[in-house]
């Protein structure tokens, strides 16, 4: 069989594999990144979608308060925070790590996320969901009893900027935005219910669709409760350029940013593969088992019922260690019988919905992973197959499908979001 060679993105290094030649490669629109990202930055800035200028915005001398994305996101926060606090007439600025419910950024993670340049000039806020005390009530989740709780310390700003990086999501249709108020700086007890078993399962609870959708839309509302002043949202390309800028009042410059990525990142297909091999868009995305549902995800828009999904993702930080997802899985034997427990009455776990998106994946089409970051035994205890070699794997894959057996290729994971096109009629953004 002919055969072609691809470096797919893995950690910080690359994978080199062979894979048939008659293998269908879906990738994202390319854009080249701007040519000027400082200028092009500042010109959104003074120039904003929706709204005045970032400058007439902020009083001299008021508090400040920057959301931007954790380590496991691809936001260039050392390239735009720089230009953001050129445009700021006050030295009051506090930086505030949307964290969500992930662990808080090491120091030497920190110093890479930011730059010692902004180190030097702010104060950093790591946002701890596990603090309800740090919490104060924005009303209550839409539909629930549940209070909304969101960091008192961004509340309490003058000024309140988000900054985020637009790319589709697979249960809350696109990340940026809203997102980085809630969950990105909401306590556990207010990420569980947006979380729910029962928001997760909605049908509209997916890639590419925000209206709708029960997360997205409660989301939503509890960020316009926080009054946020600004918003400055990116898309980037596969080498993490910045392709394009969006700014203004939240929610309108949210919705611009969505409707460009829905048309950059998210590709038609005309069936659904026996195989799909995808990854998890290499570092920092693919730093943990958690995170690379995502691609496990992505991939199951376009795999045959009972197909096989192969994912290489190297998860140097393990399933991680932290937070609830490595333990949900002693609970269950498998994926059926965790879809049962999570039905039952008052189930209600950290992390519950990373499993639960798995579990229904893997309901669909078996799952094998590359990653050398976890041992065989950790995969399995993941209710996954280990994989050793990747191309060697795709090739007994594709015998096993038989003859005519179709293969795809995402070496780009979740940043290309591929669906069927005689089953999506339009994205809902």
């Amino acid at each position: 069989m002919a055969s072609m060679r691809m470096r797919l993105p893995y950690g910080k290094s690359g994978l080199e594999v062979e894979l048939p030649d008659a293998a269908e490669v879906v990738e994202p629109r390319h854009l080249p990144g701007l040519a000027d990202q400082p200028a092009s930055l500042r010109d959104a800035l003074r120039h904003p979608l929706a709204g005045p200028p970032l400058r007439e915005l902020v009083p001299r001398g008021a508090s400040v308060g920057i959301v931007v994305c954790d380590i496991t996101r691809a936001f260039p926060a050392a390239r735009v925070l720089p230009v953001l606090l050129e445009e700021l007439p006050s030295g009051d600025i506090t930086v505030f790590i949307a964290t969500g419910t992930h662990r808080k950024c090491t120091e030497e993670e920190l110093r890479r996320l930011l730059g010692e340049q902004v180190l030097s000039r702010v104060r950093v806020v790591q946002h701890d969901a596990f603090d309800r005390t740090a919490h104060t009530a924005l009303g209550s989740v839409p539909g629930t009893d549940v209070p909304a709780l969101i960091e008192t310390a961004f509340l309490t700003q003058d000024v309140r900027l988000t900054t985020g990086f637009i790319e589709p999501h697979f249960f809350a249709g696109f990340s940026g935005g809203p997102k980085m108020v809630d969950p990105g700086l909401a306590a556990l007890e207010t990420v569980l219910e947006l979380h729910s078993a029962a928001r997760i399962g909605h049908p509209e609870a997916r890639w590419g669709v925000t209206e709708g959708n029960p997360i997205h839309d409660a989301i939503r509302a509890i960020a316009a409760r926080a009054r946020v002043t600004f918003n400055l949202d990116v898309t980037l390309n596969r080498e993490h350029e910045i392709t394009n800028v969006f700014t203004g009042e939240l929610f309108e410059s949210h919705k611009s940013g969505c409707r460009f990525a829905a048309a950059t990142a998210m590709a038609g297909v005309n069936e659904l593969y026996d195989v799909v091999v995808a990854t998890n868009s290499g570092y920092p995305l693919d730093q943990n088992l958690y995170q690379t549902v995502k691609g496990m995800s992505a991939a199951a828009q376009i795999v045959k019922p009972g197909g096989a999904i192969l994912i290489a993702s190297e998860c140097s930080d393990g399933l991680p260690e932290h937070g609830g997802y490595k333990d949900l899985f002693r609970l269950a034997a498998g994926p059926e019988e965790f879809l049962r427990r999570l039905a039952e009455p008052g189930f209600a776990r950290h992390d519950q919905w990373e499993v639960q998106v798995q579990a229904m994946v893997q309901i669909q089409a078996r799952v094998l992973v590359k990653s050398t970051g976890l041992t065989a035994d950790q995969l399995r205890g993941a209710w996954l197959e280990p994989v050793d070699d990747l191309s060697q794997t795709v090739e007994r894959l594709m015998k096993e499908a038989g003859p005519g057996a179709r293969l795809a290729v995402l070496p780009d994971g979740p940043q290309t979001v591929p669906y069927v096109n005689e089953l999506v009629s339009a994205v809902s953004t």
